[in-house]
């Protein structure tokens, strides 16, 4: 049953949705920001329903072989990196990154 899917979501990850929702909240005002964390919980319920729906990633690195990435509606250069571990019922939000940086060697490097 998909609501017995439990969702970890990374100290990285969280760490990611603040400093996106403080950027907005300087750059645009409190507005943005809320819509911002509301957008990134409402991705999150959907991977919860879905959590099969995102493409797997391909990276080359084999320590990001299990990535799946999903869009943030409303924010589409944002992008979700999470593992599927169905046998635990599980997703595990790894970070969110915004498209348009070298996400590949951006996540290698959070790694360490």
């Amino acid at each position: 049953m998909p609501g017995s899917i439990r969702v970890a979501i990374t100290d990285r990850a969280t760490q990611s949705i603040i400093e996106q929702a403080d950027y907005y909240a300087r750059r645009e005002g409190p507005i943005l920001a809320q819509l911002w964390d509301a957008a990134v919980l409402k991705a999150i319920r959907s991977l919860r329903r879905t959590p099969a729906c995102g493409a797997p990633c391909g990276f080359q690195n084999p320590e990001l072989g299990n990535l799946r990435r999903a869009r943030i509606a409303g924010f589409p250069r944002h992008l979700i990196f999470y593992e599927y571990f169905p046998e635990q019922s599980l997703i595990r939000v790894a970070d969110i990154v915004h498209g348009a940086r070298d996400i590949e060697a951006l996540l290698t490097d959070r790694l360490s």
